[in-house]
C-alpha cells in the first residue's frame, strides 16, 4: 500500500530530512575511505600496504573510475526492475560490508580488493537512486516550486558527511590504527541504512518503477553494446601492450586496459550522434561535446584523493602552531614525528620510493619520512617531537568550502538574473572548466615559488586551491545532471544520463594515470600545468559556443520530447 503524498507547500516533507541524513551518512563513509585510502596504500609504518606512489594512484584512480562507472547499471536496473527503495537497502547494505571487511586486521591484499569491489557495487545501487528518489519526491505539482531548495539542502548534507568524516578517520587511525577508521565508514553506512528504514514509509509514493518508453533500450543490450566489448578490450589492453612491447603504455596494466576499455564506450557514445537525425542529432553533439569538458573538470576535481593527497603529505607544512596544540591533542587529531630511528621508506632527493626487484618499497632504519624536505632548523630538539595536522583534515577543505561559498554564488547568480544577464548554462560549465584550471595555476604557483625537494610549502597554498576548485563546483556540478534531463532526446535519456556518470568514472580513472606518473615529475610545477591548460583551453573552447549551445538547450526544452 503506498504512501499518501505530502500536501503542504509551506515547508519541505518529512522525506527530504530522511533522505537528507541517509546521504549524509552514506558520503561519510564513502569520503572517508576516499580520504585515507591512498595514504593506507602508502603506509610502510603503521601497518599500511607499502606501496609506492604509482601502485597506489593507481589503485586509487581505478577505485573512483568504478565507483562512478556502477551507477550507471544501478540506476537502470532500479529504474526499470528493482524500485528505488529496494535499491538503496540492497547497496548500503554491500557498503557497510565492504568497509568492515576492509577493517579486519589480518586481512590481506585480496581481500582488500574484494572489499573495494563490494563497496563498488553497492555503490552503483545506492548512489543514483537516492537522488532519483528525492526528484521524485519533488516532482509532486504542490511541491515543484520548492524542488531547487530541496537539492541545495540534500547537497548540503553531502558536505556535512564529507566534512566530519577526515576529523573522525584521523582520531581513529591515529589512536587504534587503520581498521578502525574503515570500520568508522561501516558504522556510517549502517546508520545511514537504518535511518532509512526508519522513515521508508515518508518516500514511498515516489518509489516508481518505470516502463521502458518507446525506443528505449533494453537493459541487455546496453550490457551487450556498452560493458561486453569494453570489458572485452580491457581485458585485451591488461595483457596486449606488454606482451607486444614489453612493458606497459600508462604505468600498470589496469592503466592500459582503461584506455582500451574507453574505445568502444566512446564509439557507442559517437554512434548514438550518427544515427541521430534532425534536432535529436544536435541535442546529443550538444551533450557529447559537454562530456568532453566535464571529463577535464572532473580529473582535476579527483586530484584530491590522489595528487593533493601526496602533496598535503609530503610538501606541506603540517605542524600544529603552539596555540592549538592543546585543543588538538585530547581527540588525537594531530600526528607526531620526531627523531627516533624506525622502519621508514628510502626516498631519493625527489622524493620517490625507491624499489625492491619485486616492486616492494625498500625500508631501512630511518627518521621519519616528513623530515625529508624539512629544514633542519625546524627539527625537533632530541627528545622532543612535532605535532602535525593529519593529511587526511586538508580533505575537508573542500566541503568547507562549499557550505561557505554556497550562499554567495546563489546570491550572485541571483543578483545576475535580476538584471536579465544570467550565463546560460553552457556559459556557466564553460567558466566552471575555466576555475577548475585555474586551482590548478594556484598549486603550479606553490611548486614554483619554494624549493619543495628542501623545505616545505605553507598550507594556504592547498587551501586556496580547493577554495579557487570550489568556486568551478558550484557553476559546473550542480547543473550538470539537469541540463542532460532538459537534453537529451526522451529516448536516449537514460543513456545520456550514464554517459554524465561516466565522465565522472574517467575524470578519476585519468586523475590515478596521471598522478600514478607523480615520481616521473621532476618539476611538480609541470604535473599541475598539464591538467591546468587542458582544462583553460576546453573551458574558453565550450565559451566560444557557448550561444550555440545554449540555442540547442532552448530548442530542446521547447520539443519536450
Amino acid at each position: 500500500m503506498q504512501a499518501t503524498p505530502p500536501e503542504t507547500t509551506t515547508k519541505h516533507p518529512r522525506a527530504l530530512y530522511v533522505l537528507f541524513f541517509t546521504e549524509m551518512w552514506e558520503r561519510f563513509g564513502y569520503y572517508l575511505l576516499a580520504g585515507i585510502l591512498p595514504l593506507y596504500l602508502r603506509d610502510t609504518m603503521k601497518g599500511g600496504k607499502g606501496m609506492d606512489n604509482a601502485h597506489a594512484a593507481d589503485i586509487a584512480g581505478s577505485y573512483v573510475a568504478l565507483v562512478y562507472l556502477t551507477p550507471f547499471i544501478g540506476g537502470l536496473i532500479a529504474d526499470r526492475y528493482l524500485g528505488y527503495r529496494k535499491a538503496i537497502i540492497l547497496g548500503g547494505s554491500l557498503m557497510a560490508c565492504g568497509y568492515f571487511m576492509l577493517a579486519i586486521p589480518s586481512g590481506g591484499t585480496g581481500l582488500m580488493f574484494a572489499s573495494l569491489g563490494v563497496v563498488i557495487v553497492g555503490n552503483g545501487f545506492f548512489k543514483p537512486n537516492i537522488s532519483t528518489l528525492l526528484g521524485n519526491v519533488y516532482n509532486a505539482e504542490e511541491l515543484r516550486p520548492r524542488k531547487d531548495s530541496a537539492y541545495n539542502i540534500f547537497y548540503m548534507g553531502i558536505n556535512i558527511g564529507a566534512f566530519v568524516c577526515n576529523f573522525v578517520a584521523a582520531i581513529l587511525r591515529n589512536h587504534y590504527g587503520w581498521g578502525w577508521a574503515f570500520a568508522a565508514a561501516g558504522v556510517g553506512m549502517v546508520i545511514s541504512i537504518v535511518w532509512f528504514l526508519s522513515g521508508m514509509k515518508t518516500v514511498a509514493h515516489a518509489d516508481i518503477i518505470k516502463p521502458p518508453k518507446e525506443g528505449d533500450l533494453p537493459l541487455s543490450k546496453i550490457v551487450g553494446y556498452v560493458f561486453v566489448p569494453a570489458i572485452i578490450a580491457g581485458a585485451i589492453g591488461w595483457v596486449l601492450p606488454h606482451a607486444l612491447l614489453g612493458h606497459y603504455l600508462l604505468e600498470t596494466p589496469s592503466n592500459d586496459a582503461f584506455i582500451f576499455a574507453c574505445i568502444p564506450i566512446a564509439i557507442f557514445y559517437m554512434s548514438l550522434w550518427w544515427r541521430a537525425t534532425g534536432l535529436d542529432r544536435k541535442r546529443v553533439a550538444t551533450l557529447l561535446i559537454i562530456f568532453v569538458a566535464s571529463i577535464l573538470f572532473w580529473n582535476i576535481y579527483n586530484q584530491n584523493i590522489t595528487a593533493l593527497t601526496f602533496w598535503a603529505d609530503n610538501y606541506t607544512h603540517r605542524e600544529v602552531p603552539t596555540s592549538l596544540q592543546p585543543v588538538l591533542k585530547p581527540f588525537d587529531l594531530a600526528q607526531t614525528a620526531d627523531l627516533t630511528p624506525q622502519e621508514v621508506p628510502v626516498l631519493d632527493d625527489h622524493f620517490r620510493t625507491k624499489l625492491n626487484a619485486d616492486g616492494t618499497v625498500v625500508t631501512e632504519k630511518g627518521i621519519d619520512p616528513y623530515f625529508h624536505n624539512l629544514p633542519k632548523d625546524r627539527w625537533p630538539k632530541p627528545g622532543k617531537s612535532l605535532s602535525l595536522i593529519s593529511t587526511e583534515i586538508f580533505q575537508s577543505a573542500n566541503p568547507f568550502w562549499i557550505i561557505v561559498l554556497t550562499p554567495i554564488i546563489v546570491a550572485f547568480f541571483t543578483f545576475m538574473r535580476k538584471r536579465g544577464k544570467e550565463p546560460s548554462t553552457p556559459a556557466k560549465m564553460g567558466w566552471g572548466v575555466i576555475i577548475s584550471g585555474v586551482s590548478s595555476l594556484v598549486m603550479v604557483a606553490a611548486c614554483l615559488g619554494t624549493d619543495i625537494y628542501h623545505d616545505k610549502v605553507s598550507a594556504a597554498w592547498i587551501f586556496s586551491s580547493y577554495g579557487v576548485f570550489t568556486i568551478s563546483e558550484l557553476f559546473l556540478s550542480p547543473v550538470g545532471l539537469s541540463l542532460v534531463s532538459k537534453v537529451a532526446p526522451r529516448r536516449l535519456t537514460a543513456l545520456m544520463m550514464g554517459g554524465f556518470f561516466l565522465t565522472t568514472s574517467l575524470g578519476g580513472k585519468i586523475a590515478g594515470v596521471m598522478a600514478s606518473k607523480w615520481d616521473k615529475f621532476d618539476s611538480k610545477a609541470n604535473f599541475f600545468l598539464i591538467g591546468a591548460i587542458a582544462a583553460l583551453i576546453a573551458g574558453a573552447l565550450l565559451l566560444m559556443i557557448r550561444k550555440q549551445l545554449a540555442e540547442v538547450v532552448e530548442e530542446a526544452i521547447a520539443a519536450k520530447d
